[in-house]
């Protein structure tokens, strides 16, 4: 096996080796294409679980953070960052950790700047872990998965595109209207535009009608509930969204406040480990469903720069009490990841109006995954993760076998350092 090249052993076999008389070489090669490229099936979970193993050891994993442009030849010429900046250097550490504890023995963290693709090639990286924001820029949380794909290093984490769509809060938003699912209304405005006109005959409002208040006013780009400002009437809007827009030179969002609960709730692929084995579900998995605990004066969740996420922040919902509320919760998060066609990890951040009806505010497409801190600070996605019946390691085991499940099935043509080892394995 060992000695025809990848391409011939993943190509249809009769044509490319018809001059071999070898039947038993032929069959063998059929056997391991169909192996390779088995359409993603429930039957399928101890055939993957078989290739992950297999990959787990040999692989050569890079666990990607936000590099800093401020080092020395981090990028040629610094410019601005509508997105407030983090490295995530912590986390992804947490995830090199877990990986390691999974089994990986060549896991190593690489900082997300202009030196990635040297970096990748000379520790000979053939998985990647993508657990960065970005490093400037207006689409820099797209950054990162494109040099992937141009390098052809698969990588856990959303395509380019989608990657960009879901951290662009009103070009989600629009997607999510296009769907019908239900969110609060909005409007964008840039600076470029002159002044926000709010006033009779406006756009404002036109898609506001009578409603005059409250709203919010934030980033389209951001993070960590930087920048949100709560406006009581539409008389503060104009001058919050300038402020806004002061500090990030980008469109600024303002949208209907809704004043009921918040709740977020996680939503990945189908592929799971719990209680020690994979499991292949018959759709997307929703879990950490949570609420946001706000204190008596906070309007919006308080930023968790300035107070980190603990327990008493945010709250597992009951499923025996809260059924209604968890079923709701799962229904937008199924509509969300199938007509946005998403491949792995989000968090939806959800708001009930006055009469308990949710809507989507935003998405997270890099959800924090701090693992579980001795002093009880918390993320809110592992908050959630006790219902499900899982472990900080459980999930991230689960994120990197649907991710391989999913360049196997579906992306083909990605998976190609991972076909190779397993190619070497079976040889």
């Amino acid at each position: 096996m060992k000695n025809f090249p990848l391409e011939s052993a993943m190509a249809d076999v009769a044509p490319v080796h018809s001059g071999l008389k070898s039947k038993t070489t032929v069959q063998h090669l059929r056997e391991v294409k169909e192996d390779f490229l088995t359409p993603r099936r429930s039957t399928r979970s101890s055939e993957l679980l078989g290739q992950v193993q297999r990959l787990i050891s040999k692989m050569r994993v890079a666990v990607i953070y936000g590099g800093d442009k401020t080092c020395e030849g981090s990028v040629i010429y610094q410019t601005h960052n509508p997105r407030s900046w983090k490295s995530y250097e912590t986390v992804a550490a947490d995830i090199k950790n877990s990986l390691e504890r999974a089994g990986c023995q060549n896991v190593v963290l690489l900082p997300d700047d202009m030196n990635l693709g040297e970096r990748l090639r000379e520790h000979g990286i053939e998985m990647a872990w993508l657990n960065t924001g970005g490093v400037q820029g207006y689409c820099a949380v797209s950054h990162a998965a494109a040099t992937l794909e141009m390098l052809g290093v698969p990588y856990v984490g959303h395509e380019p595109l989608s990657a960009g769509i879901l951290d662009s809060k009103h070009v989600f938003k629009r997607q999510l209207a296009g769907a019908g699912v239900p969110t609060a209304r909005f409007i964008t405005w840039h600076g470029a535009q002159g002044p926000l006109n709010t006033g009779p005959d406006s756009h404002f409002s036109e898609v506001f009608e009578s409603y005059e208040g409250p709203f919010i006013v934030k980033p389209v780009s951001g993070r960590a509930s930087l920048n949100v400002e709560f406006a009581p009437d539409h008389y503060c809007v104009e001058q919050l969204a300038a402020a806004v827009f002061e500090k990030t030179e980008n469109h600024v969002l303002i949208e209907q406040y809704l004043g009921g609960k918040e709740y977020c709730v996680a939503i990945c692929g189908p592929t799971i480990m719990r209680d020690g084995a994979l499991d292949r579900l018959d759709r997307p998995f929703t879990f950490a469903h949570v609420e946001r605990v706000l204190a008596d004066d906070e309007r919006i969740f308080t930023s968790m720069d300035q107070k980190p996420i603990t327990g008493d922040r945010v709250r597992a919902m009951d499923p025996e009490k809260e059924s209604d509320v968890i079923a709701e919760l799962d229904h937008l998060a199924q509509m969300t990841f199938q007509q946005l066609d998403l491949e792995t990890l989000i968090r939806l951040d959800v708001r009930a109006d006055e009469k308990g009806r949710l809507y989507i505010l935003e998405a997270n497409p890099k959800p924090d995954l701090k693992a579980p801190q001795q002093d009880g600070v918390t993320s809110l996605i592992v908050e959630g993760l006790l219902n499900a019946g899982m472990s900080y390691d459980d999930l991230i085991f689960s994120l990197l076998a649907d991710r391989i499940d999913v360049l196997f099935s579906k992306r083909r043509g990605s998976a190609n350092p991972l076909i190779n080892l397993l190619t070497h394995c079976e040889g």
